[in-house]
């Protein structure tokens, strides 16, 4: 081997071993400061304002609510429309406002800090024009198909994606303390029917002037992979579009930016990202954030098991879920199924009888899908 291979050879393991760990000193204002993101209807749909606060770097989560604050849009006119919080952080918006003013976002904290936003007036986003999926060998596409105007150039789209989640063994029985004995389960018992919900975690832009007739024709809202456990029964997506103002554009796509190539949208500087609301009191309270306010459009999709089959839905965690093959009896159903971790999944009647004299066992976990779902069904839910 030559000598400038050897050379190099040493330089590498001198510096591997003198590596220490770098540990930067961060201002806190740098890691402390106001975080506002929502898109608010102006057609009175249900939408929500969130606010929260950016988190130190070592902190275990990326950010904390930002609860009891006071939110309100005021109009040009002088109106006022409170936004409640219903949830840790999360403000809600329903006014059917005109299209005709202008507006702006006023928020007050806890503390005493005041934050307002730029004046905004609403977009008339365009409606939606078609919204499917296509089924290839790679999984189910879900995508939709718009038309921007000379008003509505650039659109953001969102999604929320419910499904029907099954446990990997049905157990129509439960025991009943009370009585001593397993019993069918009755309404409000049942644990073999739940659902889960996701919200989008994608940042979807583009520009429909781009395209000939400013058509933006089948636009990809997500992809969902052969054998995904979200059409293991039906599957629901309601996809919203939201026309965006120029400014708006701005800020999304360098949020797209940082969060697709660094990871996080507190990776950069507050400065950096900027957005349209600012503080009330003074440039030292640094904020991120973007609020916008226009009409959202939305279409709700289903798609069932019959409609992509063979899907081939098969979680591996669940490969060892069976129902056991040695029935707990009748005078063992206390101190077997008292505590709810084993539950009697099948009737024992021995071969030639007509009663019940066990139930065959399985595993809570194997059996119980509100371990992992909501039984309650949505308000939206739609069974065909």
């Amino acid at each position: 081997m030559s000598k400038a291979f050897w050379t190099v050879f040493f330089l590498v393991g001198l510096l591997q071993a003198c590596r220490t760990p770098f540990d930067p000193e961060v201002a806190s204002q740098a890691s402390d400061f106001l975080v506002v993101e929502g898109y608010l209807d102006s057609e009175g749909k249900a939408s929500k304002l969130k606010l929260s606060r950016s988190a130190p770097l070592d902190a275990e989560g990326p950010f904390v609510a930002e609860t009891g604050a006071t939110v309100t849009l005021n109009s040009a006119s002088g109106e006022s429309y409170l936004l409640d919080e219903v949830e840790d952080g999360s403000y809600l918006f329903e006014a059917n406002v005109s299209e005709e003013q202008s507006y702006y976002l006023e928020i007050v904290l806890r503390n005493g800090e005041r934050y307002r936003s730029t004046e905004m007036r609403p977009i008339v986003t365009p409606d939606i024009i078609d919204a499917d999926f296509l089924l290839d060998e790679e999984g189910v596409e879900v995508f939709i198909t718009t038309q921007g105007d000379q008003f509505a150039d650039d659109f953001l789209w969102t999604y929320d994606e419910t499904w029907i989640y099954r446990p990997r063994i049905r157990v129509p029985y439960i025991y009943d303390a009370a009585i001593g004995n397993v019993r069918d389960r009755r309404e409000g018992e049942h644990i073999d029917l739940c659902f889960k919900n996701e919200e989008s975690p994608d940042i979807l832009l583009e520009t429909s002037s781009r395209f000939e007739e400013q058509v933006v024709f089948r636009q990809t809202i997500t992809e969902i992979p052969r054998g995904d456990e979200r059409i293991m029964e039906r599957y629901s997506i309601l996809i919203s579009q939201k026309a965006l103002e120029e400014d708006a554009v701005k800020f999304w796509e360098i949020l797209k930016k940082n969060t697709e190539d660094i990871g996080s949208i507190f990776s950069p500087l507050p400065s950096l990202i900027g957005g349209n609301i600012f503080s009330v009191d003074g440039l030292d309270r640094p904020v991120v954030g973007q609020v916008s306010l226009g009409v959202v459009r939305q279409k709700r999709l289903y798609i069932d098991l019959v409609d992509v089959s063979p899907w081939n839905y098969l979680d591996p965690e669940f490969n060892d879920c069976v129902v056991e093959q040695e029935p707990v009896l009748s005078r063992f159903y206390d101190p077997v199924f008292v505590s709810g971790g084993v539950l009697p999944a099948r009737a024992h009647i021995p071969e030639g009888g007509t009663m019940v004299i066990g139930y065959f066992p399985t595993s809570r976990r194997c059996g119980d899908c509100t371990l992992y779902a909501s039984p309650i069904k949505p308000d939206f839910w739609e069974d065909e």
